[in-house]
């Protein structure tokens, strides 16, 4: 999800990145090709052998609900590749389950991808916890909602991907642990700490009332910011995981320049640590770049290269990234400038793109596996 009116770190924090030892990612063996579902049989969405699903978030409004199927075919059209994945949000203060966006979506042929966010309106960043509090839900005040949630989810019966209070490792939203005892300990001995603790019961929690009711067509992303602000190792991506059972995908936010008076930063001192902090935590769950962009700026950046870049390394520099989904949106600052990290900001831009996702290794369609065939 986009700061409007707020600072994300970019190359200010690269320069503090801790240097780590290279990860070595296994390859993935050949495996025999898959049968094509039946219309009526129950599926699930496979993992690509080789390649990654390609996959968008659009201008879908403030609450980033206004899910609509012109929109979805319109940027297909624009940048000439249907889109496996598209994102969407679902925020707690809204108080259902956005059935009618996720139809949109898989009828289109797509991937539902929902950023399920526990934040009330006015959803202003950069404010402490709201009445969606990560201590509320580990006491169960919102397990109603949850498990209303849960039901609709397994109704919809459709597979999709759900990421739970994403970005936790900056301090930005109101789930982030710097809101929750930051770097106090838990107890009287060095580590764990307070707040990635109160973030990982509530992940926890979530997920087994989810579970409990059924809803097995749900894959669970563990969402992280690329670099961790602020960068003490209290609040480093690790200290959030919940643990292999409770994730499926692991998630990266990747942005470049986003205001005028950022410093550009290309796409390898963006990616190569936290690709391998990710990496680290679970040697076989794929990678996704759950949201990715830059803005466009005079004396600045080239932003065409920048996309080249990411579009070729994201499937050649980083074998473990199965999914990319491009930010598109635009808007306007307090000082009357203007943000636009949409693919098409300019004409060399939407060039780059779409020339990157033309690449047969950029998956527009998603492989299916029957669930019933294989129960058999």
């Amino acid at each position: 999800m986009i700061l409007r009116a707020a600072r994300r770190p970019t190359a200010v924090i690269l320069a503090r990145a801790l240097v780590a030892a290279v990860l070595f990612c296994t390859g993935c063996r050949k495996a025999p090709p898959l049968p094509v579902p039946d219309e009526n049989d129950p599926v699930e969405v496979v993992i690509p052998e080789h390649g990654a699903y390609t996959g968008a978030f659009m201008d879908f409004g403030d609450a980033e609900d206004e899910v609509t199927l012109d929109m979805i075919e319109d940027f297909d059209n624009l940048v000439g590749k249907h889109q496996a994945i598209i994102a969407s949000s679902s925020y707690w203060g809204e108080q259902n389950f956005p059935t009618a966006n996720l139809n949109v979506v898989w009828r289109h042929g797509s991937l539902p991808l929902v950023f399920w966010s526990p934040w009330d309106r006015p959803y202003e960043q950069n404010k402490g916890p709201d009445r969606f509090s990560l201590l509320a839900i580990i006491e169960g005040k919102w397990d109603d909602y949850i498990d209303k949630w849960a039901d609709a989810a397994k109704a919809f019966g459709k597979p999709m991907i759900v990421a739970f209070g994403v970005e936790m490792n900056g301090d930005w939203f109101p789930w982030s642990g710097w809101y929750y005892g930051a770097d106090e300990w838990v107890g009287e001995t060095p580590g764990p700490w307070e707040g990635p603790e109160h973030y990982k019961a509530a992940f926890r929690h979530v997920v087994d009332r989810v579970r409990a009711r059924g809803a097995s067509n749900i894959k669970w992303m563990f969402h992280t910011n690329n670099y961790s602000y602020p960068l003490d190792t209290w609040n480093f991506a690790p200290a959030y995981y919940p643990g292999a059972d409770y994730v499926d995908w692991l998630g990266l936010s990747v942005y470049g320049q986003q205001f005028k008076d950022e410093p550009w930063a290309n796409i390898p001192p963006l990616v190569d640590w936290p690709y391998e902090e990710m990496c680290r935590l679970d040697p076989t769950k794929p990678i996704m770049i759950a949201e990715w962009a830059t803005g466009e700026f005079p004396r600045s950046g080239n932003k065409a290269d920048w996309v080249k870049e990411g579009l070729e390394d994201f499937r050649t520099r980083y074998p473990r990234i199965k999914a990319a989904i491009y930010w598109h949106e635009r808007w306007q600052n307090p000082d009357q400038t203007y943000s636009n990290l949409r693919v098409n900001s300019s004409v060399e831009s939407l060039n780059a793109y779409r020339e990157g996702v033309a690449n047969p290794s950029w998956l527009g369609n998603l492989i299916l596996r029957s669930i019933k065939k294989e129960a058999r």
